[in-house]
């Protein structure tokens, strides 16, 4: 008997289960990681080297000079073939070294750390309240006996998941910004922000973040509100929530203990579907409200053709989107074993 063998053995007689501890489910997602990371960012190096448009052109403006701009390709590296280029990146993004920005000459890591916690903020609060706002339409949805009240609520959350982010954001500009004055519409802070009290400066962040967070919000809310309505139905009649009911449990005791506790379970896979739609939204959002996160720098990138800041951005949010995913996969085996492998 192996190795392998001896342990699984030794931890049998103890009582143990190595899978509790790391599902084969699991491992399987972290080997398969680094395999979609690199696809993402292949493909994306690829495609920005086929884009028409020279970035040293764009940086030198329309005045510069055929000398000019290929003396500042060869110093940026840009005169090599591209698999060589792709090669150079990808020895030098291992070790953490993204590179200089052609556009501003910064070091593209400090770029993205400044426009990364805007981001976190901006996607982190709507993961929750779409969270939380969608189970609880679903669970009226799944509970209510009126047909009226259930076909209005699958209705408006189907249209709001089909809704375009960047159209959703242009609405609410022209409704809340420009016609009632409400809130602002771009930027996460006035220019007289620094000159406020604490809580006035505090007061108008939330007031420039409130746009573009109920944006991504009211989508995240018809996803999660359809997804969550479907599961909480299918376990509506099951037979341990019939003789939860027969024995004489409050609605309310059945509701909680039993029926959202074991409907909720498949909703934890949302979340590895929900990561990718949210940062792909954001970008667009983000561009739309100019919010200072990886989002908008991402536009700016691809206009300017600044392909170092495009691929780090472009490897960042594809390694988050992953992890995240496992993350949930992990999750939603801890939590029910049947979908253990």
């Amino acid at each position: 008997m192996g190795t392998e063998g001896h342990r699984e053995q030794e931890a049998a007689n103890h009582g143990l289960n190595l899978d509790s501890f790391m599902p084969r489910g699991f491992v399987f997602g972290v080997l398969r990681a680094p395999l979609v990371v690199l696809g993402v960012v292949t493909l994306t190096f690829g495609l920005l080297h086929l884009a028409p448009g020279d970035p040293v052109a764009h940086l030198l403006g329309p005045n510069a000079g055929p000398l000019e701009i290929a003396t500042v390709t060869r110093a940026l590296g840009l005169d090599q073939p591209v698999a060589e280029q792709y090669l150079r990146w990808i020895n030098r993004a291992i070790r953490g070294d993204f590179g200089t920005s052609i556009a501003t000459g910064r070091p593209v890591t400090r770029i993205l750390l400044e426009a990364w916690p805007a981001t976190v903020i901006l996607v982190g609060l709507s993961i929750g309240f779409s969270y939380l706002l969608g189970i609880a339409v679903a669970t009226v949805q799944a509970t209510t006996r009126r047909r009226v009240v259930d076909g209005t609520l699958n209705v408006a959350s189907v249209t709001l998941a089909a809704l375009p982010g960047y159209w959703l954001a242009f609405v609410l500009v022209m409704t809340l910004s420009y016609s009632l004055k409400w809130f602002p519409a771009f930027g996460a802070a006035g220019i007289d922000a620094e000159f406020l009290s604490p809580g006035g400066r505090l007061w108008d962040r939330l007031a420039h973040l409130a746009l573009p967070l109920t944006t991504l919000t009211l989508i995240g809310i018809g996803t999660t509100a359809r997804y969550t309505r479907g599961t909480l139905a299918a376990v509506g009649f099951e037979p341990y929530l019939v003789t939860a009911r027969a024995k004489g449990c409050s609605p309310m005791r059945v509701l909680l203990r039993h029926h959202l506790r074991n409907g909720l379970i498949p909703v934890v896979a949302l979340l590895g579907l929900t990561l990718p739609a949210l940062f792909s939204g954001a970008v667009f959002v983000e561009a739309v409200f100019a919010w200072p996160g990886v989002g908008q720098v991402l536009v700016q990138s691809v206009q300017a053709r600044d392909y170092p800041v495009v691929m780090a951005a472009t490897t960042v949010s594809a390694t988050l989107v992953v992890i995240g995913s496992v993350a949930a996969e992990l999750a939603l085996q801890r939590v029910d074993p049947r979908t253990r492998p």
